[in-house]
């Protein structure tokens, strides 16, 4: 099972979670160009993936659906919600006939050689979903745009080997920060991101031995910095009621500009 990130950022997300069998795509936020692109850096052509899966139809998730799927037709999976946001969205133009496949949450389906199960996240979409991802011997899953966590959400990330798990924001940069207050209270609510301090304690509940690799998502360009996301992750798992240090973990943070190391679990 391997996994990367093509961009990952509030500006756009596309992660990459394949095996030598079958190959997915979770957000198709940057332009069809820079899919290829990162595609290409994988060594996998658009027309080699076999599904793509749709977190929420946010602009910076869904932004080169709609060219991409003309080009290459690779089937596209979201909850009811989603892919009536996607089908709403004009800018994406007419999407293909028979591309997109309806998902319920909490009921597993396979594509290829994976088994999926989609879970409920709380943001202000219309149904929007996670990930868990499986080819039988590893799993991974992709969790951003979580407003907020509960123990549903604790128990979808459990036992994985790898995660893509947001971490949007310092809270005290927010504070201070350019956006209006409107727009601050949404970041910072129940259906808005995960702050960069809530990200450590999320993963302070899920960790374990065989959680191979943490990559931190979904970084605001205005509210974050890597090295601070990093670093307050770190210090949280350190200072978490868990057996576990910051540097016990591997640990990178997607950038939204370049495509990650490839990682292997």
């Amino acid at each position: 099972m391997r996994i990367c990130s093509i961009a990952s950022g509030s500006s756009g997300n596309c992660i990459y979670v394949g095996d030598d069998r079958t190959h997915l795509l979770v957000d198709t936020g940057i332009s069809k160009k820079r899919i290829e692109a990162g595609l290409f850096e994988l060594d996998i052509k658009g027309e080699e993936l076999d599904g793509i899966l749709i977190t929420h139809e946010h602009i910076d998730h869904i932004q080169g659906l709609g060219v991409f799927s003309r080009k290459y037709g690779v089937p596209v999976y979201g909850t009811k919600g989603t892919l009536e946001g996607i089908m709403k969205c004009k800018s994406l133009g007419k999407m293909p006939e028979g591309l997109l496949h309806e998902v319920k949450t909490d009921e597993g389906f396979r594509i290829g050689e994976m088994d999926i199960r989609a879970f409920r996240i709380s943001h202000d979409a219309n149904e929007p979903s996670g990930y868990r991802i499986e080819n039988g011997s590893k799993s991974v899953a992709v969790a951003t745009d979580l407003g907020t966590y509960d123990e549903y959400i604790i128990d979808n990330l459990k036992n994985l080997n790898g995660i893509v798990l947001e971490a949007n924001h310092d809270i005290h940069m927010l504070e201070v920060g350019p956006y209006p207050y409107p727009l601050k209270r949404r970041v910072m609510g129940d259906y808005g991101h995960l702050s960069n301090e809530l990200s450590g304690r999320l993963l302070c509940d899920i960790l374990h031995d065989n959680l191979r690799c943490v990559m931190l998502g979904h970084l605001s360009k205005e509210n974050n910095y890597a090295s601070l996301a990093y670093e307050t992750v770190k210090l949280e798992v350190t200072m978490g009621d868990n057996p576990y240090k910051g540097e016990d973990i591997r640990m990178l943070v997607a950038d939204r500009n370049s495509v990650s190391e490839i990682i292997s679990l």
